[in-house]
């Protein structure tokens, strides 16, 4: 031990930078993380890494209790923190969204000989978060199976008697025993006793988020699900090479008696400076685009594309996407009316539909000063008539029984599934960029299953069963292997196409509805679902969806199809999708130029809104008004609590028996004051200070049984 802390001291010497910023120091033999707003204190001794402190500034509430710090299994035995470490070295740890901290270095003993980790611990400027991530070196001379890897162990200070999980995107409320599963990219933990919890972030992808809470004594962990679980994590990692888990991150909060304030400020600060999400880097973002499935589904061609463009050019949209139904594989080239789900693969544009080709197409639309988007199916092929199929079968996704299979759907036989633990990445990262390259496209949606559908229950109809695949040993390690292709795709996609706004569907996520922080660090954007309920079902759904997704994603990544804009009531709905990444379909041809130029009085107010206020990097609740429910009221304020300029607020009435409510909007300048307008037409409703909006607010009145109302918040300069 003492000539590990002298190397350690040596370490310290060497990087002085590191005490210099205060985030980590070496301090009476513990390393202390502290930024200024929360601190943590870790040790080595005995052979155990464990946190002995985990507070607050200028408060004495401990929150974890010297937990096991880490564990996991390696060839099916367990191992966590306690299980005989030795301290290797300290050094410096950042990264490039103003991650500051340590990465602490330790070497296994005995039954852990050869096995190296190092742990990164990172903090943030003025943010009470901390976290973490843990790469696992294998030096042991043989490789090693690493499954249930719990990167964040804790054991809270407080009784889950006396507390309440918030799951589910922090939306719902749980009593006892939690497991978590893909739809917790983060959940709070709330002592009412202390009035006081921890917010838990999970940067695992998809199907193998885990978060678990009371399974044993107050425990909390945070990583990758267990063998237990319906889709294990399993990773073989050979003999001298590493592998690093995804990110997790804790944020401890206190007298607070709500988890969603902290959401609406801590929580939100973090994703949105710091945690490297696309939609937060993408220039340039359109605020609010269209899409043909419907009504036309497959059913368009060339001259019927340029009408629909020169319509939503009428009404303001920035960018038109051509969805399913514009490609043909090579045995299809002369064939005419097939359907949408047999032409997967080889991606050439149907010259039956578009004689000239996409390009010409696009071009007129971006004349027209709109964008142009196609819609891809990532991993699917038609095998009967694919060229890519026919030269590569050994790349598609194999059963149990080692037979082709269609991962989305089994009773469409037409497609298969194709595997990212093969080749089949790069060539489908070189048939995007040659689409999107070609034709001058500015946006893709990705669909369809890769891993698992989000269809079928059946948890065996997932993965890849292959024994021959070069990236993945088996069904297992398929999960997290083809999870990190697509994404390493992505990555590369946007290297290739730094302006390429991607949309990566639910349907390749895995579940229903399914949005997590994996995702949205690698795609800009996701369709979330498919909603053609007549108003006011439609809008309620989409303001429902919205609700639930927003206390951990951002608001401008969830697109919610499928609003038609030949609705009778479309400029409620629009209303409804301003909550979130407006995206509408329908046939605009059908418009009048008086209910064209109303939408296009709408759009206009909102990029005006964008270029003032930059509004969609942000979305906050709306104090009193809750989750959007029959009988009630809801609403929501998109406020840039950066700049405090400004920002939009929607309120909605769903058959509430009240006419008015009142209105409270924080985050504001309290010293300052607000004009308050009513859109899209701008006429004033009242000034009032950043203090008098949060405070007493101001008061909106609908007598509709179901109606909406959308204000602008501008600072009085």
């Amino acid at each position: 031990m003492k000539r590990n802390l002298l190397k350690f001291l040596f370490y310290l010497l060497i990087v002085p930078s590191v005490s210099a910023q205060n985030f980590a120091v070496w301090k009476d033999s513990k390393l202390v993380l502290d930024n200024g707003v929360v601190s943590r204190e870790i040790i080595v001794e005995n052979g155990h890494l464990l946190t002995t402190s985990f507070k607050l500034k200028d408060n004495d509430l401990n929150f974890n209790n010297k937990s096991d710090e880490f564990s996991f299994m390696i060839d099916s035995k367990s191992y966590n923190g306690a299980s005989g470490w030795n301290l290797v070295s300290f050094l410096p740890a950042k990264d490039k969204y103003q991650g500051n901290g340590a990465t602490v270095k330790l070497k296994g003993t005995k039954e852990l000989s050869g096995i190296e980790l190092e742990i990164m611990y990172l903090l943030y400027p003025d943010l009470p978060v901390i976290r973490k991530q843990i790469t696992i070196l294998n030096n042991s001379g043989k490789e090693i199976m690493l499954e249930s890897f719990d990167i964040e162990k804790l054991i809270l200070s407080f009784s889950y008697i006396e507390s309440v999980v918030y799951s589910n995107y922090g939306r719902q409320k749980h009593l006892g025993t939690y497991i978590g599963n893909w739809d917790d990219p983060m959940l709070a933990i709330h002592s009412y006793r202390k009035n006081a919890g921890v917010i838990l972030g999970n940067e695992s992808p998809g199907v193998l988020k885990r978060i678990d809470y009371s399974t044993h004594s107050n425990d909390a962990n945070i990583g990758l699900t267990h063998v237990d679980d319906i889709y294990p994590f399993r990773k073989y990692i050979k003999k001298g090479e590493k592998w690093t888990s995804p990110r997790t991150f804790v944020i401890p909060y206190i007298n607070t008696s709500d988890p969603w304030q902290v959401m609406n400020t801590s929580l939100s600060d973090f994703v949105r400076r710091h945690m490297g999400l696309r939609i937060f880097e993408y220039k340039n973002r359109p605020v609010i685009v269209s899409n043909t499935w419907v009504p036309f589904r497959v059913d368009f061609n060339d001259s019927l594309i340029i009408n629909v463009n020169k319509a939503w050019a009428d009404c303001g949209i920035q960018l038109s996407t051509v969805d399913v139904g514009w490609y043909v594989t090579e045995g299809n080239i002369n064939k005419k009316n097939l359907s949408w789900d047999v032409n997967f693969g080889d991606w050439i544009v149907d010259k039956n539909k578009f004689p000239n080709g996409l390009k010409p197409v696009f071009a007129e639309a971006k004349e027209m000063g709109i964008k142009s988007g196609l819609w891809i199916s990532v991993g699917s092929v038609a095998p009967e008539t694919a060229r890519i199929y026919k030269e590569h079968p050994e790349w598609g996704v194999l059963d149990e029984n080692g037979l082709p299979i269609n991962l989305h759907n089994p009773s469409q036989k037409e497609m298969l599934t194709m595997c990212f633990g093969t080749e089949w990445k790069d060539y489908a990262k070189n048939k995007i960029l040659d689409v999107v390259r070609e034709n001058d496209v500015s946006y893709v949606k990705l669909d369809l299953a890769v891993l698992t559908s989000a269809y079928i229950n059946d948890y065996k109809h997932s993965g890849c069963s292959a024994k021959n695949h070069p990236y993945h040993k088996d069904r297992e390690e398929s999960f997290i292997v083809i999870y990190e292709r697509l994404f390493e795709l992505l990555d590369e996609l946007h290297e290739q196409m730094p302006d390429l706004y991607i949309d990566c569907t639910f349907e390749v996520a895995g579940k229903l509805q399914l949005i997590d922080y994996a995702f949205c660090q690698h795609a800009e954007g996701n369709w979330l679902t498919n909603i053609e309920e007549p108003y006011p079902v439609g809008a309620f759904r989409i303001r429902n969806l919205a609700w639930w997704k927003s206390p951990a994603i951002p608001a401008s990544s969830l697109l919610v199809g499928n609003m038609a804009i030949d609705s009778p009531d479309f400029i409620q709905e629009l209303k409804a999708l301003i909550g979130s990444f407006p995206i509408v379909l329908g046939n605009p041809m059908k418009l009048s130029k008086d209910q064209r130029s109303e939408i296009k009085q709408w759009t206009d107010w909102l990029k005006s809104m964008q270029m003032k206020y930059d509004y969609d990097l942000f979305r906050q609740d709306l104090p009193g008004f809750g989750e959007p429910t029959e009988g009630n009221w809801d609403g929501w304020s998109r406020i840039n609590t950066d700049t405090k300029e400004g920002g939009i607020v929607g309120i909605f009435k769903q058959g509430s028996l009240d006419e008015e409510r009142t209105v409270s909007v924080p985050g504001l300048d309290e010293k300052k004051q607000y004009i308050i307008k009513n859109a899209p037409d701008n006429i004033e409703v009242t000034r009032l200070s950043g203090k008098d909006l949060h405070e007493k607010g101001f008061r909106v009145r609908m007598t509709k049984e179901y109606d909406s109302r959308l204000f602008e918040l501008e600072l009085i300069k």
